[in-house]
């Protein structure tokens, strides 16, 4: 026990004194998320509003008022055809809605969108829709459940903690058990009366210990300043995420076995960890619109499934047992993928 302690204590005290990497493993999750939280956001806000009114009644009026009420739009004014289409081409209307009187006291809607960003123009439009349509006379009836407000931190979050620890807990791992072999340490580890496994267990205890800080971290600016809801499932996170740490450990174990150089390292961990997280886990994609094929090689990318699992837990506050799947798979991974890095680890020995 004494080896162990002494073998973690030497890993700990490496990793300190190496301010660089405190830095980017502490500052820069902490950036990311408040980036993500506040700065990138897919909301539709102060979209400006041109509006064309044939019969200016109280059915009109109702929408207009309910238009700039909402807090999304902004009405520019009222304006003639021609003039509105003119603010459009120019960029001084995002959208212009159009009320025709339809006859027999009816109104008739049209809304027109500067569609040449599809992204926005979709998102406007249906935001205009569901306004006009709950303030004029229809059987639309919209209710929106687990995120009322539409805002992008409660999407984002828990996309960002998936990729955040497998960056760290991956990548730095396998970086700093193979910087141990570029520089000889290694060999003379052991050469010690250190065991194998207590290297591999001295290497990984001190950035699991980081990651449950940068965990720490990021739960208080979810729940304290991004203003995600917090309930007693919040122990669940925790849980869930600390399985998907020690898998990410594991992965970063097994890359280690399986490169020679740091340079190395870094790019197997960014080809294998950074695109499949930002492009198969779900976190930008939904991955029902993707093709079948790329919907089957998702099930092996591991934030795919932990990602999953936040979102029910976080957004959707459900117990734990609605994450059963997902953390059956976390676990089998995790099972499968430290078995074979130990096996390839003492092998390399």
């Amino acid at each position: 026990m004494s080896v162990l302690l002494s073998m973690i204590k030497k890993e700990a005290l490496h990793l300190v004194r190496d301010y660089r990497t405190m830095l980017v493993v502490i500052v820069i999750p902490v950036i990311l998320l408040l980036l993500f939280g506040f700065a990138i956001s897919t909301e539709v806000n102060n979209v400006k509003v041109a509006a064309v009114v044939e019969r200016y009644d109280d059915a009109s009026r109702g929408v207009l008022d309910r238009m700039q009420a909402s807090g999304y739009f902004t009405l520019c004014g009222i304006v003639g055809e021609s003039e509105g289409e003119s603010m459009l081409r120019r960029g001084d209307a995002d959208a212009l809605i159009v009320l025709r009187d339809g006859g027999n006291a009816t109104t008739q809607c049209q809304i027109i969108v500067d569609a040449s960003n599809t992204s926005v123009a979709q998102t406007v439009g249906g935001y205009a829709q569901s306004i006009v349509a709950s303030g004029m006379p229809a059987t639309v009836n919209i209710r929106t459940l687990y995120n009322p407000q539409l805002k992008s931190a409660y999407n984002f979050v828990p996309g960002i903690l998936g990729m955040i620890f497998i960056l760290i807990c991956a990548m730095m791992t396998s970086v700093s058990i193979v910087s141990e072999k570029e520089s000889g340490s290694m060999d003379m580890l052991l050469v010690s009366p250190a065991r194998p496994a207590m290297i591999i267990i001295g290497k990984l205890v001190p950035y699991f210990v980081i990651s449950c800080v940068i965990l720490a971290l990021m739960l208080i600016i979810s729940y304290g300043v991004l203003d995600l809801p917090f309930s007693a499932s919040a122990v669940n996170v925790v849980w869930v995420t600390l399985l998907y740490i020690i898998l990410a450990l594991s992965v970063g174990l097994l890359v280690s076995t399986l490169v020679d150089s740091q340079v190395s390292a870094l790019i197997v961990s960014a080809v294998l960890f950074m695109l499949p997280v930002l492009m198969l886990s779900g976190m930008i994609f939904p991955i029902g619109n993707m093709p079948r094929v790329l919907q089957w090689l998702s099930c092996t990318v591991p934030a795919r499934w932990y990602i999953s699992a936040m979102r029910t837990l976080m957004i959707q506050q459900l117990p734990a047992e609605c994450v059963a799947t997902e953390v059956a798979v976390l676990a089998a991974m995790t099972v499968v993928i430290l078995t074979v890095a130990i096996k390839k680890f003492n092998s390399r020995i």
